[in-house]
């Protein structure tokens, strides 16, 4: 296992978020709020990004993550509301926290743990429960859904008070229950609440997590700062780095989304000489087809970007008459968490999007 302790700095914050978003694939947030929230994080203290082996194998890690609907137009979360979370975990929890892990990558929650960590001091781990976002909690527990068990905390904080929508949650329970109770507590917030959860010995992350997950964000998001509007290059570096396949270029036929249990569910249809090719989006983009023919399936990067400057657009940025590349990256060279292994976690997916999925993961 690499070893290391990297500074964050203006321009590393900048890089990690947008490789972030590209590894977002359609969902984690957008790139303005992530680069935001890591410039904050900056203002209140020097912040490094440390490899595993920085603490020891019983110190407990917790995830901090964000839940809700990237497109809500009401979600409010302020660095306060972090500060406040971590002193409720604390008083549930009752052990010391050795660190502090984000639930994924993506635009926004590639910061996650990032203002806690500044705030407190606490280790900020590379070792993210995916390296790539996904749609809902269990799916981001790095397997613990598969321990009969395991009990977890989780301590929700979202809503603008001033239009009586704060609202505080902690509760303790098996994963499924308590993440039902949080993704209610992010509609009744207004569509967002940022999370603390799921406390684990950091020997577990080591066979579970995505080990590495924010410094490969950072590495594929200097190519972005390197070659800024420049997108037939960027597709050449990414090419060397991940392996992707340029799948279309075309225009953005149709679109629609709509904001379903704290969710965007959505289709997207892109023209691209004369075929069209179907995108549906569960936060993230989960199917791509073309004719019937099935061409990548989550937990398969589809990520779309502006043919003209190489940005990333995410499903909640995405409008009509957008000229888009598609492109997808296989599972198989992506820093999955073990959450991505569990067949029944996807169960819901095909419930929500009327999708086959399963048979073409497993």
């Amino acid at each position: 296992m690499e070893s290391y302790r990297m500074k964050i700095t203006d321009e590393l914050a900048e890089a990690a978020v947008l490789g972030g978003v590209f590894l977002g694939g359609g969902g984690g947030g957008s790139y303005e709020k992530g680069l935001k929230n890591a410039k904050e994080a900056l203002k209140l203290g020097e912040l490094y990004l440390v490899s595993l082996d920085h603490i020891k194998d019983d110190d407990i890690v917790i995830t901090a993550s964000a839940v809700g609907s990237p497109a809500s137009e009401e979600q409010y979360v302020t660095p306060e509301y972090n500060k406040k979370g971590y002193k409720i975990f604390n008083e549930l929890l009752k052990e010391t926290i050795g660190g502090v892990i984000t639930n994924e990558n993506g635009g926004g929650s590639t910061i996650n743990g990032w203002i806690l960590s500044a705030m407190t001091g606490i280790p900020l781990i590379d070792a993210p429960c995916n390296g790539r976002a996904h749609p809902t909690a269990l799916m981001g527990s790095m397997g613990l859904s598969l321990l009969k068990d395991y009990k977890t905390i989780q301590v929700a904080l979202g809503g603008n008070p001033d239009k009586e929508k704060y609202i505080e949650v902690a509760v303790k329970g098996n994963l499924a229950s308590t993440s039902a109770i949080i993704r209610q507590a992010a509609v009744e917030a207004g569509g967002l609440v940022t999370v603390l959860r799921n406390p684990v010995k950091a020997q577990y992350l080591k066979q579970n997590a995505a080990i590495g997950g924010l410094k490969q964000a950072i590495d594929i998001g200097n190519v972005f700062l390197k070659y800024k509007d420049d997108t037939e290059n960027i597709l050449e570096e990414l090419k060397k780095r991940m392996s992707l396949e340029i799948i279309a270029k075309g225009v953005v036929k149709k679109y629609e989304i709509n904001i379903q249990g704290g969710f965007d569910v959505g289709h997207v249809v892109i023209n691209s000489d004369k075929r069209d090719y179907d995108l549906t989006f569960w936060n993230e983009y989960m199917t791509l087809e073309s004719n019937g023919e099935i061409l990548a399936t989550f937990p398969d990067l589809i990520a779309t970007l502006d043919e003209k400057t190489g940005k990333v657009i995410t499903s909640a940025d995405m409008r009509e008459k957008d000229n888009i590349i598609v492109i997808k990256v296989d599972r198989k060279n992506l820093k999955l968490g073990k959450g991505m292994f569990d067949q029944k976690l996807f169960k819901q997916a095909e419930d929500v999007l009327n999708k086959e999925l399963i048979k073409y993961i497993f």
